[in-house]
């Protein structure tokens, strides 16, 4: 478990400079996203040989994800923009709502080779395999 990592709550406390910082999440309103943690849900399993991370995105399309593992970073992206249109006799009706969200977490083992993902209904579950710690370790000698 010590290999995995939520940056987001680094992000958070780079944020909280002032003492009074702390109350911006308790007065926030509910339908409105206070950070990235907020936006949805993720989970991160360590099966042994591999990381399983799901992620609750109910309502998203597949061509609205954005997935990257970037030197172990895992990040999940999402932009969702919905438009509703409603005729009536004498009115014309139309909303558009947009939205996106990220959330990430830090893997130090994690490999590219053998990556996954999947989309079934509205859970994104993405497959890391571990790669052995001893290939980022290079051997100096000295002279």
């Amino acid at each position: 478990m010590a290999s995995m990592i939520p940056y987001s709550n680094y992000e958070r406390a780079l944020r909280r400079q002032f003492p009074f910082d702390v109350f911006d999440d308790f007065f926030a309103s509910p339908l409105t996203a206070v950070n990235s943690n907020d936006a949805f849900k993720m989970n991160v399993e360590d099966t042994g040989d591999a990381y399983v991370v799901s992620a609750y995105l109910a309502g998203v399309n597949r061509d609205e994800i954005d997935v990257e593992l970037n030197e172990g970073r895992l990040s999940i992206s999402v932009e969702k923009t919905e438009t509703e249109e409603e005729s009536g006799k004498n009115y014309l009706h139309k909303e558009t709502h947009s939205w996106s969200a990220s959330r990430g977490v830090y893997l130090k083992d994690a490999a590219t080779a053998g990556l996954s993902a999947k989309l079934d209904n509205g859970v994104l579950t993405i497959n890391i395999p571990k790669q052995d710690e001893k290939a980022n370790v290079t051997k100096v000698s000295i002279d």
